[in-house]
């Protein structure tokens, strides 16, 4: 019987295993610190510091998110605005990349032109307001999912991808009599899934952590999405919230207020973390498109 003999290790190596190692603590250590934070209480907090592990286990914080109706109607927003914004999002960059990768399109030069332009330039903020408060989409959901409806970059992206088709593909369905919407739909899009799910993914990521146009375009509190509620909560930890935590508690404790912070982080990151595990194969498979030729 053959006995394998270990793989030495050479200098180099070691040194890398050992920076790559601490690369990932420096990298976790954050998301560690904000978990155990958002269970601690201040006297925990107090008696050690620094806070490295959890010495108690506290739940005021989530307790004091979840008892806050507007945190539902927030969480209600923020999914209505990735279901809804990222299906605009995939439905108008498919459609239009599909469109500017027909090189026998009219026009076609001009319109890329045009949509490269919008790359480099755009209306600038007070214009861009303006049209917006002008169709009446202040204080609307949809001031939230209109104005970023598409990304020029992803499009420019689905158009190299479409070109690098075979195009035997397209006159098979052709000869078959098929039109150009029954080819996108039946011959494209199947052999493109881990294609689309890429940028789907990316999309959601986008939607879910909508925050910007909601500062510009939302005035009303039950508007808000999820991430306009935690700046809130992060800048602004108000006496509303205090005192409905001192009535879960039942007692005369002190609320810590960084611990309802870090929950409610938790809680707007923790939706979208759990989509991941559910499209990491097809995102594999969607960037390493086009990498390898076979």
């Amino acid at each position: 019987m053959k006995i394998k003999k270990l793989k030495s290790i050479s200098p180099f190596e070691v040194i890398l295993i050992v920076f790559l190692t601490l690369l990932a603590i420096i990298t976790i250590y954050p998301f560690y610190n904000v978990l155990i934070t958002s269970i601690a209480n201040t006297k925990s907090i107090a008696e050690h510091t620094p806070y490295l592990l959890p010495y108690v286990v506290d739940w005021t914080g989530y307790k004091t998110i979840m008892d806050d109706i507007y945190f539902y109607k927030a969480l209600g927003v923020t999914v209505f605005i990735t279901a809804v914004g990222t299906a605009v999002n995939m439905l108008l960059s498919v459609s239009g990349a599909y469109v500017l990768s027909k090189k026998d399109l009219i026009g076609r030069k001009v319109i890329l032109w045009l949509v490269l332009f919008t790359m480099l330039f755009n209306g600038g903020l007070v214009p861009t307001y303006l049209v917006v408060k002008d169709y009446g989409l202040v204080n609307s959901v949809w001031s939230m999912i209109l104005p970023c409806a598409i990304s020029t970059y992803y499009m420019i992206i689905m158009k190299n991808y479409f070109m690098s088709l075979p195009p035997s593909l397209i006159e098979a369905a052709k000869i078959d009599g098929a039109n150009e919407f029954t080819i996108l739909l039946k011959v494209i899009l199947p052999i493109s899934l881990p294609f689309m799910a890429t940028f789907a993914l990316f999309y959601s990521v986008e939607r879910w952590n909508e925050w910007w146009n909601a500062l510009l375009y939302i005035n009303q509190k039950s508007l808000m999405p999820l991430q306009m509620y935690l700046r809130e909560v992060l800048i602004n930890f108000n006496a509303q919230l205090a005192a409905q935590a001192q009535a879960i508690l039942g007692s005369g404790n002190k609320v810590y207020m960084q611990s309802v912070q870090m929950a409610t982080i938790v809680v707007a990151t923790l939706p979208i973390l759990c989509v991941y595990p559910f499209v990491q194969k097809h995102f594999v498979k969607g960037v390493m498109v086009g990498s390898v030729k076979e």
